[in-house]
């Protein structure tokens, strides 16, 4: 303890790193009625805290060392800190990245001056190539994680925080891949505040730390998912394992859901955008709140890191809701009659809908793929018991891993041969698509505003959080009853286009 406690104190770290600040996160209090602190890592040079551990480890090679040059394995954030630090130090630095890394990160290092190169699909395959390379070339191999000196510059960020905190900390959440981080951190507060509770937070799919410290001993994971990239470590390092027994008091796992919610609150509360292992600590944070039902305390999550691939943006604002259990994905059941979309509707014109998918089908009896936007997973439990009793029968999804990855996206199919025969003479199926301000209540007028007598063949829409909202209408208007579409089409007064002749039309639905 005394020996780490020393390296912090001696750390040369701030030739390229910045004092971050430690700020507060007043929505994220309000809702978890705690007073929650955000230490802003993402706001280093490399927006991530991880220059600091690779700037004290460099700092004290031999001029020989650097003449020759280091090498390191990384997912990106150590790589772009052993980058700037060798820049600094003028000195050849090669990095060797998985293939999986995000681009933004291979790009940033290749600015930074770094060599990069692509092995492998974690960083336990980059590792051994590096460790080859190393061998080969007379490197310096300058780890991630499993260095005292690494340590000790990733401890740097506690001193901050305790000279920052106005009263110290009930608790301190630190995301873990390696555990230099959580060691750094945890071996500075304990030596001098052991009462605050250090809590590391690690993804589901990559909980190395976590069942290392159940079993008492290192344990190698078969794989780890690569969503959080920056934690995705299979083993965690030895020094850090043994830092983690000795000071760190519990561990929490979250999914990927909860990471993406995350990712949503710091957004709110900062206005910046976290990578997934940079939003770890508040989805464990969120957690804990709630497992154990804390209130009143003074909690400060670490932000470690936003190195984000911008397309992966997408996939973190469609699963936020879910995580935060604010948006419910339901397969309605309703009968197979005109009308009965409205009456839906109409039990539903108080929520705000994200999605809405019907394909007309065979049988008195049709299903409905809705995501609506809930308070908590008690509104949701409400609405699905409303709906029932309203006579609409219905499957709650929003846990459902297929639904939420394919089925949302694949809701469709062809008009019912029942359908078709029926129509034959009589009718034609039209398919139109729409676009309306997206605002409260626009989808209900516009469901209002069908005629009721029309059958609705399929009906698409969805929230893309545009400024305006789109939807997809097929509906059996009878031959003479051509007139009255087109008197509705003229007094909806909203943009559309008829897709009727469409070939994707034609092809799939």
């Amino acid at each position: 303890m005394t020996d780490y406690l020393q390296r912090i104190l001696r750390a040369r770290v701030y030739d390229v790193a910045h004092e971050t600040p430690l700020e507060p996160a007043p929505n994220l209090s309000r809702r978890l009625q705690n007073r929650v602190w955000l230490k802003r890592e993402d706001l280093q040079p490399v927006f991530s805290f991880k220059l600091r551990g690779a700037y004290n480890r460099m700092s004290q090679l031999t001029t020989d060392e650097l003449q020759r040059g280091v090498i390191a394995s990384s997912a990106g954030n150590h790589a772009q800190g052993v980058a700037l630090s060798a820049r600094r130090l003028n000195c050849r630095a090669v990095i060797v990245m998985p293939s999986t890394t995000p681009e933004v990160k291979v790009r940033a290092v290749r600015a930074l001056g770094g060599e990069v190169v692509l092995h492998g699909e974690t960083y336990d395959e980059c590792s051994a190539e590096a460790r080859r390379r190393c061998s080969a070339e007379g490197l310096t191999y300058i780890h991630p994680f499993d260095d005292p000196e690494v340590i000790a510059g990733q401890g740097t960020i506690a001193l901050e925080i305790m000279r920052q905190s106005e009263e110290p900390p009930q608790a301190i959440y630190v995301a873990v891949g390696g555990g230099g981080l959580i060691g750094g951190i945890a071996a500075y507060v304990k030596a001098l505040w052991p009462e605050i509770e250090i809590i590391g937070v690690e993804p589901q799919d990559a909980a190395a730390m976590t069942r290392s410290l159940e079993a008492g001993e290192r344990i190698e994971l078969d794989q780890v998912g690569l969503f959080a990239d920056g934690v995705a470590v299979r083993r965690v390092g030895e020094h850090t394992f043994e830092l983690a027994k000795r000071h760190v008091d519990r561990m929490v796992t979250v999914d990927t859901d909860a990471i993406c919610a995350a990712i949503k609150d710091v957004f709110e509360d900062t206005r910046s955008i976290l990578e997934p292992a940079g939003a770890l600590a508040v989805a464990g944070m969120k957690r804990d709140v709630i497992d154990r039902q804390l209130t009143g305390r003074r909690l400060i999550a670490v932000a470690c890191g936003a190195n984000m691939n911008f397309d992966r943006l997408r996939f973190i604002s469609e699963r936020a809701e879910l995580g935060e259990e604010r948006e419910a994905m339901l397969a309605v059941e309703i009968p197979e009659r005109p009308g009965s979309l409205r009456d839906l509707c109409e039990q539903l014109k108080r929520r705000s809908l994200t999605e809405f998918s019907y394909r007309m089908t065979e049988g008195s009896r049709a299903q409905i793929f809705i995501g609506v936007q809930v308070q908590d997973e008690r509104d949701r439990s409400a609405l699905v018991s409303a709906l029932g009793a309203a006579g609409f029968p219905c499957h709650d999804l929003s846990d459902n891993e297929f639904a939420k990855n394919h089925l949302r996206h694949m809701v469709g199919g062809r008009l019912p041969s029942s359908a078709r025969q029926a129509c034959a003479g009589d009718c034609r199926e039209l398919l139109y698509r729409f676009e309306f301000p997206e605002r409260p209540g626009a989808l209900m007028n516009f469901v209002n505003a069908l005629h009721p007598g029309w059958s609705i063949s399929i009906f698409h829409y969805r929230n893309h959080g545009a400024d305006v909202g789109r939807i997809v209408v097929g509906v059996l208007v009878p031959v003479d009853g051509m007139d009255g579409w087109r008197a509705f089409l003229d007094d909806l007064g909203y943009r559309c286009w008829e897709e009727t002749t469409n070939p994707a039309y034609a092809l799939f639905l």
